[in-house]
Parts: C-alpha cells; structure tokens; sequence
C-alpha cells in the first residue's frame, strides 16, 4: 500500500496547484472509484471465446474492494481532455493457456496476490458536444503509462472506450474500458508484465469554473460578472423586469419600453418620458412632448394665450393693435395714434394741414434785423408745434427768407439764424431733432415785390414744408 499512497498524494498534489487556474467552464475533473484488471484478453483465445469471457467477472477480474483510482483530468479544447491516473489492485487470477499453443484450452491460477500499481497518462476525445447530449458522454482515449505487476515492471500505449452519465453539471458516473498492451510480455508472472485489460467504475467531480456574483453563469460567459443576473441576459441583471438588461436599459429602475431603451412612455405620445418635457400629456416631438392646444408652435406650458394662436415672440398670443388703425403695436410707430399702414401706422399730415403750417408760420414775427422773436409771436409757435406733434412721423423743412434791404450776405445769414430760430425752439418744446433741419435763403426767392412796404414785408417770412422720403 505503500505506492498506492504515493499515487494519492501526486494526485492530490496536482489537483491542490491547479485547482485555480482555469479560466474556462469547470475545466478540470477528478474521477475516484474501484477498477478491474483482466489478464484474459492476452491469452490465446479463441475471438469467440473473448467475447464470451468478457464479462466472466468471477474468474478473471481482479478487483480490490474499496477506492483503488484517482484521476486528475483538464479539458484542454475542442472536445480534447488530458488526464493522469493513478491506479492499485492485487493481482490473485491470472489467465493463462494450460497447454502451449493450443486454442481451446486455458485456465486462471493465482501467482502468489500480487501487487499492481499504474500510472498513466491519457488524451480523451468527448462525443458529447457533437452528439447534442447533456448526460450521455461517450470518449475515445489513448494514451500510455508504466504498470507494475509484483516485482516486474514495463511500459504500456494505451487504448480504450468510456461513457459517462452526468446526473448534474458537475457530477456524473463514468465507466471506461482499457486495453493495455505491454513491451514486455512473455506471459511469466512476476517476471514481466502481461498485456490485459483495466476497468474502472467511479464517480467524476469537474470543477474549476469561476462564478464570481454567484448567479450560475461562468465569468467567461458572464456578461456582468460582478452583478447577479439572469441567464437569458448572459449574467446581467435585469431590475425593472422590463425584459431589458441593466446594462442596455437607459432606465433600470422603471419599467420601460425597448424602443425607447428601457424607459417608459407614459403619455403614448412616442417620446420617453426622460425625454418628456410633459410625459404625462401627449404632445409632439418637436415641442419635447408638450401640447400645442392653439396650434401655433408654441407648447401649452410657455404659451400665454393657449388656446389663442400668436406668434412665440409674443410668448404665444396675438400681437395687439391698441389704436384700431390696421398695423401691430409691434411695427406701429404710433401705438396709441390711428395711422395708415404706408406711413407705419402714424397719421399722415394732409396737404390742408400743410397749408394751415405756412399760414401760422407767415405770421411768425421778428424783431427788426435780428432772429429773436417778438412776443405776440410765441402762440403762433405754440400752434405750430401742437401741429408737428400729431404727426409724430413726419419730418419738416424750415425755411427763412428776407426782403433786399441790406446786403446779399447779410440778408443770407439773417435768413439762416431766423430758420434755426424756429428749429430750435420747436426742439426746445418736444419735437425731435430727427425730424427738423432748417436752411436760409436770405431775399434770393421773394414772392413779391420789394419795391413797397407791403411787398417786402411778404418776403420777410418763414414757410414749413413737407419733406417727402
């Protein structure tokens, strides 16, 4: 027993240093059981006579009744398995022929209990992958080792058939049959060692596949190694139960829609509700789920006026047209004022109102050689001004005129200072600048004689015209 020891310990000492360094689905194995060993395959049989012996087991195997292999197997890919066993049994019927030469006769004799010990190295193929099963796994194995047979010794090629059934993923029964043929075989025992063959029935263990969060599926295979998860989702969880997996789902923790990747859509109106601006009101995608109850593109929620449309520059409500005349307060230079369209929504100054302008302005009077006025003339001033303010839009023309007393160049300059005269005090009283420029003409357009009082006296005045954009 002393070797059988030896082989346990070897065996569980490769088992203890590669037991963690897989990285692939339950990698390695280790098998334990009872094995046969049958001298009789070696004796000169009849083919028939092999058959019929096969199962002789009360007469030609040899079986020690307690755990007598150990083996350490690793799948290396492909369908390909390596493995080394270790094996003991004591060798009390040895099948021999009992005449030399003949073929019918034979008979099994006890060489004196002697010891076996193997070791061999195996390369198993599994059919399992190409047959579709789960629990049936027939192999194919070939390999070689070194037996020991009481104080003989020789090394063997090995060949031989398995099938093993797995009552679970990682437990399963296996049976194997093994032919060994020896180098040294003159049939003598305790002096070389016979070909023969070796049974085995034991239980197999596989192991080595890393779950790391536990939920069954391999971290090779684990799409979320660190996260329990579900099979169908490759280890990934799936928390809102939405039938999208975490790690795919914009929304884990909501149940959701997979066209809107795992959010939901509470309102139906096609836009996720994390993308909603009102999810739980239909709306269109272009006002971010919102209504538009008007129809003017401007969503309820931002619209002033929502069931009136207007423009979004107005915050959604029509733009008002305070005095009536046709033309928006927004584009109406005259608000508050009815105008025309074609003057911007500000009155237009009519020609008889032009005229009424010339009629005061005529009555302007200054004071003698100077463009300061007298005082009488300041209500006409005032009329003058009144005018011009109804007309906010309206832009004007002051011109001065002297008669020919005095000199071209004085008179020029007289004509000048009174036009700006009235621009100013305009100015001074409420009319915008924009909208006044004066000139003189000095006495170069009189519009009557200045050979009499009177006619000169005509000529010496100030006339407002229209300018005309």
């Amino acid at each position: 027993m002393k070797h059988l020891n030896k082989i346990f310990v070897a065996a569980l000492l490769a088992f203890g240093l590669n037991a963690n360094a897989q990285d692939s689905d339950n990698p390695w194995a280790i098998t334990f059981g009872a094995n046969a060993v049958d001298t009789r395959i070696s004796a000169p049989y009849k083919f028939g006579d092999q058959i019929n012996e096969f199962y002789n087991v009360k007469d030609n195997w040899n079986i020690l009744p307690s755990v007598s292999y150990l083996n350490v197997s690793k799948y290396v890919g492909s369908g390909f398995i390596f493995g080394v066993t270790g094996s003991v049994n004591k060798i009390d019927k040895f099948v021999n022929s009992k005449t030399p030469g003949t073929l019918s006769t034979f008979e099994t004799t006890n060489p004196g209990d002697l010891t076996y010990y193997g070791v061999d190295a195996v390369i198993k193929y599994s059919f399992m992958e190409m047959i579709g099963s789960k629990v049936i796994d027939p192999s194919l194995q070939v390999g070689g080792g070194y037996t020991f047979i009481g104080d003989a010794s020789a090394g063997t090629v090995n060949g031989g058939l398995g099938l093993t059934f797995w009552f679970t993923e990682t437990v399963g029964l296996s049976l194997q049959s093994t032919y060994k043929h020896s180098f040294d075989d003159t049939r003598t025992p305790d002096v070389d060692v016979a070909s023969h063959m070796q049974h085995f029935a034991g239980l197999t263990f596989k192991f080595g596949g890393k779950d790391t969060d536990g939920d069954g599926i391999y971290d090779k295979d684990d799409a979320c190694p660190e996260v329990a998860g579900l099979k169908e989702f490759q280890g990934c969880p799936d928390t809102d139960g939405d039938g999208i997996p975490d790690k795919d789902d914009a929304c884990p923790e909501v149940a959701g829609l997979k066209e809107f990747q795992g959010c939901p859509d509470t309102d139906g109106d096609g836009i996720a509700d994390k993308d909603d601006a009102c999810p739980e009101v239909a709306g269109p995608k272009a006002l971010n789920g919102c209504p538009d109850t008007d129809g003017d593109g401007v969503a309820d929620k931002d619209d002033k006026c929502p069931e009136v449309k207007g423009p979004k520059e107005n915050g959604g409500c029509p733009w008002p047209d305070t005095d009536g005349d046709g033309v928006l307060d927004k584009d109406d230079k005259c608000p508050n004022v009815k105008g025309t369209v074609a003057n911007n929504g500000c009155p237009e100054i009519t020609e008889e109102q032009v005229n009424k302008l010339n009629a005061y302005a005529k009555t302007i009077l200054f004071n003698s050689g100077k463009a300061t006025f007298k005082p009488e003339t300041m209500p006409v001033l005032e009329a003058i001004n009144a005018i011009l303010k109804e007309y906010p839009t309206s832009r004007f023309s002051i011109e001065g005129h002297t008669d020919s007393d005095g000199s071209n160049a004085l008179n020029q300059t007289l004509s000048e200072n009174r036009a700006a005269a009235v621009k100013n005090f305009l100015i001074e009283n409420g009319i915008e600048s924009s909208r006044l420029r004066s000139t003189g003409f000095g006495e170069t357009k009189p519009i009557d004689t200045n050979k009499t009082a009177k006619g000169k006296a005509n000529n010496r005045r100030v006339e407002v015209k229209l300018i005309k954009d």
